[in-house]
């Protein structure tokens, strides 16, 4: 929720007052999303009451802007079912979909019941939120690959009067098969007895419903598209994508992404309370635990050679902490590229080989400049030569697990973004602690 201004809150104390008229009359002059700001930021009580009051479709509009945190969909429940159902059939039909698709079956039926427009909302319901089938429109428009171009402009105005924007004309054959777009410039210089097919574009550029929504969303920012068609396994037209939904979803991905990346569960809302958040992050703390517990091992089995040489006790963080800065660098980069997709497999030996010679060339650098301060600090020549090369192979260690466990994980159907980051710093952490006091028990003692 964004924060809100003087005028804002003091519709917040109309809502508190129960001064309900007052703030229609406001809420009517504001765009949907501040009013969706000022209902999230409303005791539940208070909300029910106002959108009760509230025209349909200024209703609608509130509710489906409001954050998944704030639970619109309680609200919509809790009214009558003839009221829930004026205010969905106000809405578009994929965002009456988003609304009631969090609700319970029961819930659904009793306001669908009421629902003029059932079929259309109810055809959406049957998929996945999170796919092009959850997140497309029917509402469309099309022309026939046998219309000429007066034709097509006719249809086209007709059309119009139902939906209520669009960014592209889709040509269908008698099937409803899409056969192509539409270029509206082309239509209306066109000769009113040109025949459409002689001037629409191919449709190479199309999802099916099933396709998950980021996939549909790094198609549309690939090729530039304001919508998407989405058709069926027979090529039917069954909807569109368009990117004001799309825009929806980058920013929930991008937060579930940074999330799991820090080891956070992406169930953790970002206005949940204390106990939602030791429940999402425990387990992930308990499993870097683990983890710690087997770099302390390492220590624990080289005690002796700690022992004989206290200032590699020195040396330890700072060869295990540049080797996990290191690592969840190319990790960062990695995980980034298998988002956006631009990992293929004939390609995983050239990323590997990359950050690989980078952590070489990194450690380098750095074990350069650690192997002339532990000489500047009068501990010798010899223990130079240890953290150098320590230093050296734990970044070159840490370039290849950051690229190598994304990718593994990817491939076996974890999602890199969750577990990764815990798996690279254990490995730099073991492989620093080992590199560090293995080679100073050969090399001092």
């Amino acid at each position: 929720m964004s924060a809100l201004t003087e005028h804002h809150q003091a519709m917040i104390e109309l809502a508190r007052a129960g001064r309900i008229e007052a703030f229609i009359a406001l809420a009517q002059k504001l765009e949907p999303a501040d009013l969706a700001d000022i209902l999230a930021h409303l005791d539940v009580e208070d909300r029910f009451r106002v959108v009760r009051a509230m025209p349909p479709r200024l209703s609608g509009e509130a509710l489906v802007e409001m954050p998944e945190g704030s639970h619109p969909e309680a609200t919509l429940a809790a009214l009558a079912p003839a009221h829930a159902a004026e205010i969905v059939e106000e809405l578009e039909d994929d965002d009456a979909a988003d609304l009631l698709g969090e609700l319970e079956p029961e819930t659904q039926e009793r306001i669908l019941s009421e629902v003029e427009d059932r079929p259309d909302v109810e055809s959406l319901l049957r998929y996945d939120e999170e796919t092009a089938g959850g997140r497309m429109t029917t509402h469309l428009v099309t022309v026939r690959d046998g219309d000429t171009a007066s034709q097509a402009l006719e249809s086209i105005r007709k059309q119009a009067e139902e939906v209520q924007d669009f960014y592209q004309v889709f040509v269908v054959d008698g099937n409803r098969r899409l056969v192509g777009t539409l270029p509206l410039k082309d239509l209306v210089t066109s000769a009113s007895d040109r025949p459409v097919r002689a001037f629409m574009e191919p449709a190479d550029i199309y999802v099916q419903p099933e396709l998950d929504q980021e996939e549909v969303a790094r198609i549309m920012s690939r090729y530039n598209l304001p919508s998407v068609p989405v058709v069926d396994p027979a090529g039917r037209l069954l909807g569109r994508v368009t990117f004001d939904d799309l825009v929806d979803v980058v920013e929930k991905e991008t937060t579930e992404d940074l999330l799991q990346f820090g080891g956070v569960s992406a169930d953790e809302e970002l206005e949940a309370g204390w106990n939602v958040a030791v429940k999402s992050r425990l387990p992930w703390l308990y499993v870097n635990l683990l983890t710690a517990f087997m770099a302390g091992g390492v220590v624990y089995v080289f005690q002796g050679t700690v022992q004989r040489a206290v200032a590699l006790a020195v040396w330890m963080p700072i060869i295990a902490g540049m080797g996990g800065n290191a690592g969840t660098q190319a990790l960062a980069v990695t995980v980034r590229r298998l988002a956006l997709g631009l990992i293929q497999p004939t390609l995983f030996t050239k990323v590997l080989g990359k950050e690989v010679l980078v952590g070489l060339i990194n450690g380098l650098a750095n074990g350069l400049v650690v192997a002339v301060v532990a000489v500047l600090l009068g501990e010798g020549p010899k223990l130079g030569v240890v953290v150098f090369l320590a230093m050296t192979g734990n970044l070159l260690v840490a370039g290849f697990a950051g690229a190598f466990i994304p990718i593994l994980l990817e491939r076996k159907g974890v999602d890199p973004a969750v577990a990764s980051s815990i798996f690279v710093t254990t490995f730099t952490d073991v492989c620093g602690f080992l590199l560090l006091l293995g080679l100073a028990g050969w090399v001092l003692f």
